[in-house]
Formats: C-alpha cells, sequence, structure tokens
C-alpha cells in the first residue's frame, strides 16, 4: 500500500510502498477513504508524544470501508462504512467496563500508538468497540472530519461543559476544535463568544454560529473583554488551542461557579500551563478536561448532523492528496488558512 512516512521527527515525510497491515482476531483493516490533517499529528511529527515509534505513519481522523475482519469481530463485514474515535478502547480493562472507553488504560490510537491512516489501508484494533456506522447521508471527507476534532469538541461542550440553552459560551482559539465547539454550542442554544487572532478565522466562526468574535492581537485584557462584554463573564468557557496564555484567559474570564474546560492540547513548549488557582477558588470554578468520545456515544452527534442542525462540512476548507498532506503537516503549528484540510483517497 501507498502511505506517508516519517523516519525521524521533524523530518522528511514521503509517500512510499509499504506491507500491507495483517488483520489479527481482534481487529478489522479499513480502506482508508479521508483522512484530516490535525495538529496533533504536527505534535506526534515533532516527537512531542512518546507512544509513536520511528519510523511512522500518521493520521488519526479517518473514514473508509470495511475490507478486512477478524474472527472474533462481530457485526461488522467487509464493505461496511465506518470511521473511528481517535483514541480506542480495548473492551477489557476496568475503563472500558465503566464504559469509559476514549480513557481506556490500554488506549489504542492509530497515528500515535500504532501507525495511521496517511495511507491507503490501516488496521483498528478491537473493532468491537471502536468502529461507527457511518450513515449514507454523511459522505467520507465529512466523516473523517469528525473523528478527532468535531466528537472531541462535542463532548467537551455537551458532557464536561454540560452547555444548556442560557449559557454564554467563550471559545479561546478559532481552528478546526474551536470552530467545531462554536458551531455546537451554537446549536445547543448558547450564545457563543469566539476569541482568535486570525479575522478569518473569526469571520468563519460567525458563520458557524458565533454571537460575538474578539480578535485577541487587538485586545490588551481579553479576559476583561469578554468580562465587559457578556455582564459578567462565560458561564462555560473552552480552551480550544493549548496554550499557557489561552488556558490562562478561558479561566479568567468566567463568572461565578463557572466551568472551564481544556480541550486543546497542552503540549512542548507549551505543556502544564500555570492555572491562575486563586481566582478557581474565590470564585468557585469548575475545570474539566476533554480526551475524545466513546464510539457507542456518536449516535446523538450523527443525528444532529443528519438532521442539519450540525453541519461540519463547513468547517472543511478544503482536500488534498496524500502527497500534498506530506507538505503541509509540518506547517500545522502555523495555524495555516481556515477550515479544517482532509486527505480525500477518493
Amino acid at each position: 500500500m501507498r502511505a506517508a512516512v516519517f523516519e525521524s521527527f521533524q523530518g522528511d515525510l514521503q509517500v512510499k510502498q509499504v506491507a500491507d497491515p495483517q488483520v489479527r482476531p481482534d481487529s478489522a483493516v479499513i480502506k482508508v477513504e479521508a483522512c484530516g490533517i490535525c495538529r496533533s499529528d504536527w505534535h506526534g511529527w515533532m516527537g512531542h508524544d512518546s507512544d509513536v515509534q520511528l519510523p511512522h505513519v500518521p493520521g488519526h481522523e479517518l473514514a473508509g470501508v470495511v475490507a478486512e475482519v477478524g474472527q472474533e469481530v462481530n457485526g461488522w463485514k467487509r464493505g461496511d462504512r465506518v470511521t473511528v474515535p481517535f483514541c480506542c478502547g480495548c473492551g477489557r480493562c476496568g475503563q472500558c467496563l465503566a464504559g469509559q472507553h476514549h480513557i481506556c488504560d490500554n488506549f489504542m490510537q492509530p497515528g500515535f500508538t500504532a501507525w495511521g491512516a496517511f495511507a491507503e489501508l490501516v488496521e483498528i484494533r478491537h473493532a468491537n468497540v471502536n468502529l461507527v456506522a457511518v450513515p449514507e447521508s454523511i459522505d467520507s471527507v465529512t466523516a473523517a472530519s469528525l473523528g478527532c476534532r468535531f466528537a472531541t469538541s462535542f463532548r467537551g461542550v455537551i458532557h464536561q461543559g454540560k452547555v444548556s440553552g442560557g449559557d454564554i459560551v467563550a471559545v479561546h482559539g478559532c481552528g478546526g476544535v474551536g470552530l467545531s465547539a462554536v458551531m455546537i454550542a451554537a446549536a445547543s442554544g448558547a450564545r457563543v463568544v469566539a476569541i482568535d487572532i486570525n479575522d478569518e478565522k473569526l469571520n468563519l466562526a460567525t458563520v458557524c454560529g458565533a454571537d460575538l468574535i474578539l480578535n485577541a492581537a487587538q485586545i490588551d485584557d481579553v479576559p476583561g473583554a469578554i468580562v465587559d462584554a457578556t455582564a459578567g463573564g462565560a458561564s462555560l468557557s473552552l480552551d480550544a488551542l493549548g496554550s499557557h496564555q489561552t488556558c490562562a484567559n478561558s479561566i479568567l474570564c468566567l463568572r461565578k461557579q463557572g466551568r472551564h474546560v481544556q480541550i486543546g492540547l497542552t503540549m512542548g513548549a507549551e505543556a502544564d500551563p500555570p492555572i491562575p488557582m486563586s481566582t478557581v477558588i474565590a470564585r468557585e470554578l469548575e475545570l474539566y478536561g476533554s480526551h475524545g468520545m466513546q464510539a457507542f456515544a456518536y449516535a446523538p452527534m450523527l443525528q444532529m448532523i443528519e438532521t442539519g442542525r450540525l453541519q461540519p462540512k463547513k468547517l472543511i476548507g478544503r482536500t488534498v492528496s496524500l502527497g500534498e498532506a506530506c507538505e503541509i503537516l509540518p506547517q500545522m503549528n502555523e495555524f495555516p488558512g481556515s477550515g479544517s484540510t482532509v486527505i480525500d483517497f477518493l
């Protein structure tokens, strides 16, 4: 099969012919039709993630059709259209038995713990608990865009953030995760404030349902501006970028007893941001992490997409070839363009 491979951290990605993955009793081999290009892939390429072993094939936002299943896999067959969560469970550990497959003690993550979907074929272990059926009304490029950014935002806003129609929601960072969060919060009836330093991305946030946009590059005190604009602060705020500054801004813009959700990864130079704990105590704030979403929890999100309440297709900026992806991935930390980029294999 053809796959994009890097043999050293921060080295060139090259499209090569490599061996096809072999199906195991509990796994499924997926013929990849589309795969998103994510900043998390950039972290893996940089060497920020200890799970990545060289040589490596990135890619964790995928959709395609089942090419082969192992003898222990039930309910799935060749030709089924599927996607998967970016973080897959084993189905057997204590977390999985409690329904928390996305924080499995023995997690499998395509593109990190194993070769990913910048390839024509990818193996997904523990297929019984990790495959998600893709409705016919959702094309593969859109389905691939759900696997990390959109599903993570859905859980972050709906499950962890417990959004309600009366909430004021601040979203810090309008990349793929942030724009997804804007759309999901707006579709849930919340008033949304979107913050970024790029006017093009802020304009797209408006298209996704933001009621107010703020360019942080033009504001000295971002939390203060949000508090002023919302008459007291956000009730729910999400750091969708993952930096020391956006984490602090997200917490400091909250009204009393507000909720902060950390979705953006804090890695490399932005690892472990200091928390303004005095503010957390004084305002009785709640802090949550959000890391993916279980395969079985996709159904409500997919239903909202099928009915048109959520339109993730609006967040796709462009589709590219596998060869073009090799040039784009090293630039992901520069946040090029607006909307997500998806490799289209069809």
